[in-house]
């Protein structure tokens, strides 16, 4: 950060700095990226957050390409001040540890889910539910846990753009903390989505975000949940090791929704995590030029 703090054209604020007329076609393809996704309804079901987590890749191919744009790094050098800097890098840094978190409940979900379908294919579904049953919803209350605290960084974000809202001196910088809130969003209600389905209704918080950061757009603010393989899973054998009515077909088909629910997941997060990864380093790179 020496490089930065010794240039002196990089405390300025300018009120000018902005994209010049007639925007680069990279900066309306980025504007439709987020403006889809924000438009888009909320993330309630696993195929709905496949299809969010995709247009976060999208929108973070755009990112990366507009950051490569030399009048992109020309406004960041003269008029970006170091309180901007440090916004910046410490969301991207915040994303990417949510994104750690997310990978790392899903695989952790994933091999108790395993450990399940090799009790059931060893000892038979109804032996295998005492031992592997236990051993599953244990897991999942430290899965639940982790999210927790992650939670907690994605209040950090939050509180950020609530405050980096009002300032509107740069466009480029408006305009990445808009991404930023889009996939703060997204993979809140991933972690709503593996720990607490109910609690995707306390994503309305980033409604007034939202609104804050673009006054005109029109929301949708559809907030019905949608089929949980986790929570289909957690009842099932909830039911089972409490010897309740409970089918063994039906939690064998349900098992199995879940672990190609999960692995589809994996794949989109370990993607999108690439891809913030290579955004924190051009915001690096940049900065330190």
């Amino acid at each position: 950060m020496a490089a930065i703090e010794s240039n002196p054209k990089i405390s300025l604020h300018m009120r000018s700095s902005s994209f010049p007329t007639g925007p680069h076609p990279l900066v309306s393809q980025f504007e439709e990226h987020l403006n889809r996704l924000k438009s888009s309804d909320s993330a309630s079901s696993s195929s709905s957050l496949s299809h969010r987590l995709s247009g976060l890749q999208d929108l973070q191919d755009s990112t990366n390409e507009l950051l490569q744009l030399s009048t992109t790094q020309q406004v960041f050098a003269q008029a970006c001040s170091q309180k901007w800097v440090d916004e910046l890098l410490d969301g991207s840094l915040r994303l990417l540890d949510i994104c750690s978190t997310a990978k790392d409940c899903l695989l952790q979900s994933k091999e108790s889910v395993c450990e399940v379908q090799s009790a059931i294919r060893r000892k038979g579904a109804e032996a295998a539910f005492t031992a592997g049953g236990g051993n599953y919803l244990a897991s999942r209350k430290n899965v639940k846990k982790a999210i927790r605290k992650a939670l907690g960084n994605i209040k950090g974000i939050r509180n950020d753009l609530i405050v980096s809202s009002a300032n509107k001196e740069n466009d480029m910088f408006s305009m990445l903390k808009e991404a930023e809130a889009v996939n703060g969003s997204t993979l809140e209600s991933l972690l709503y989505f593996i720990s607490d389905p109910k609690g995707q209704l306390k994503q309305s918080r980033w409604s007034a975000i939202s609104k804050l950061m673009k006054p005109k757009r029109v929301s949708c603010d559809s907030q019905e949940i949608g089929t949980n393989e986790f929570e289909k899973v957690d009842a099932a054998l909830k039911s089972l090791t409490s010897q309740k009515h409970a089918s063994v077909d039906n939690f064998q088909s349900d098992l199995e929704n879940l672990e190609m629910c999960i692995q589809d997941l994996e794949i989109a997060v370990e993607c999108l995590s690439r891809k913030l990864i290579r955004t924190r380093v051009s915001l690096l790179n940049i900065f330190n030029n």
